[in-house]
């Protein structure tokens, strides 16, 4: 039993002391001009699914949910928003020729047709995020419209 309680004021001092270690929470700037929603005006309704279910990720719009100042929470939450800027970043959607954008929408309807984006278990969090059939199939075609 003394391990235990032992152990369990460990962890809990380390929880604690985590606290101290935020993350980098800035968005980067960038010219909004290049931006995938402004240079390509898609309906409201895509530029919402859109907004809702990968711009946390994949933009410099990033919108922090409160659990982000959670350590260890927040750890991941900032490799997630690293790994989807590094992979995809629609701010910068007006640096890419035709050809890179068409390579990139055909990945795009593969991920969310295979359930990899939104990423597995950002919904549960975002359940604005969480699409249709009929979502997916008006952003497929309006996707395919860019190519």
């Amino acid at each position: 039993m003394k391990f235990l309680r032992i152990l369990f004021i460990f962890l809990v001092a380390v929880f604690v002391l985590a606290q101290f270690f935020s993350i980098d929470k800035t968005n980067p700037e960038f010219d909004t001009e290049n931006d995938l929603i402004v240079m390509e005006n898609p309906p409201a309704d895509i530029a919402q699914v859109l907004k809702s279910a990968c711009y946390d990720c994949h933009s410099n719009e990033t919108v922090w949910p409160w659990y982000s100042n959670i350590a260890p929470i927040s750890f991941v939450v900032e490799k997630h928003v690293i790994e989807g800027r590094d992979n995809l970043n629609f701010s910068f959607w007006g640096e890419f020729d035709q050809e890179d954008k068409s390579y990139v929408v055909e990945e795009m309807i593969e991920e969310i047709e295979e359930g990899d984006m939104p990423f597995p278990g950002y919904d549960m969090a975002h359940p604005d995020a969480k699409l249709t059939d009929k979502q997916k199939e008006k952003l497929f075609t309006w996707l395919r419209s860019l190519q």
